[in-house]
């Protein structure tokens, strides 16, 4: 079944779909991020999870300005979202004069999963611009996750407090780096993250500065650096084990259930890829991951020339997407 622009427009009054849970009540769920003209104005679409019919709007009274990733703990009836900016400001680049006018998020927000409301939002300064992908940990009852700051470097953990109220604490920073040319230091730009299975490690790439860390979150308030491996960037030259050069950065990730196996990509969205990496080369990654360390397997590598590689899922599903609460 193909969903036409024009219908899901109509129907919720929403563009640019991104994040896709099945959700309580037969539902599937997406974030939109802009209203029907790519502006201000984000929010959730509904579909009939049997028929994908366009329900309309899944939030009751309104939603945030914008609107990026969520994630959602219905054991214990809340869902958390994340925000970017309007498809208007993201769509032909990135401008930096953009952030200094306020038009890129730095919040994060709690619902009420039931009543389908905010119920509480989470400022993260300066320090958290561009709160990005969400990833809670894995344990059912855990109420805690993930939240990577993208144009600031910075990784949060967010986590429900003893009065119901969450909040948001700074557990990650990477420094800045200067490079000829640019204008203002080059931030690392966390773009993905991704969490094992068994809640013992995070992964997370940093798309400009080309490196992909893992650290053990055995301890989720403090994250110690495991392992990393250089995969391309603005800065350091880097190949592939078979010789090939590695153009672009490490973007989208993800991780076999057993956590064996993880996956990169290296496409963020082709107008910043232009911008950023005008040779940019679409390819697939497998690194050997765990306790061990990473690994980039010698014997793996798919070019997807001339298509860019962005998300990765898994048959049979992966954390990033099973929810298991």
């Amino acid at each position: 079944k193909v969903i036409e622009p024009e219908e899901l427009k109509a129907r919720t009054g929403l563009s640019a779909p991104h994040t896709v849970h099945c959700m309580p009540g037969n539902n599937v769920v997406m974030s939109m991020l802009g209203d029907a003209d790519g502006n201000d104005g984000a929010g959730f679409a509904v579909l009939d999870a049997e028929t994908f019919e366009v329900k309309g709007r899944w939030e009751a009274d309104g939603a945030p300005r914008w609107n990026y990733d969520f994630w959602y703990n219905p054991r214990n009836g809340y869902l958390v979202s994340s925000e970017w900016a309007s498809p208007s400001t993201f769509q032909d680049g990135f401008d930096l004069e953009h952030v200094a006018a306020g038009r890129y998020g730095r919040s994060i927000h709690i619902w009420d999963l039931e009543g389908r409301r905010v119920v509480q939002d989470i400022d993260l300064g300066e320090e958290g611009m561009i709160p990005l992908e969400i990833r809670w940990l894995h344990r059912p009852d855990a109420d805690e996750g993930f939240v990577g700051a993208a144009l600031s470097s910075t990784m949060w953990l967010v986590r429900r407090g003893p009065d119901g109220r969450f909040g948001a604490t700074k557990v990650i920073e990477s420094p800045t780096r200067d490079l000829e040319g640019f204008p203002v230091p080059v931030p690392g730009l966390i773009t993905d993250l991704v969490v094992s299975m068994d809640d013992r490690y995070l992964y997370f790439s940093h798309w400009l500065h080309g490196d992909l860390r893992q650290y053990d979150i055995s301890d989720p308030a403090n994250p110690v650096l495991k392992s990393s491996v250089q995969l391309g960037g603005l800065f350091e030259p880097a190949t592939h084990p078979n010789g090939t050069r590695l153009t672009g950065g490490p973007q989208m990730l993800q991780l076999s259930m057993d956590g064996r196996r993880l996956y990169v990509t290296n496409s963020l969205y082709s107008s910043w890829d232009n911008q950023f990496y005008p040779d940019l080369r679409g390819w697939m990654l497998k690194l050997d991951a765990g306790d061990d360390g990473l690994r980039v397997d010698p014997d793996f590598f798919v070019d997807f020339h001339p298509a860019r590689a962005h998300e990765v899922h898994l048959p049979g599903g992966d954390p990033t997407t099973e929810i298991f609460s």
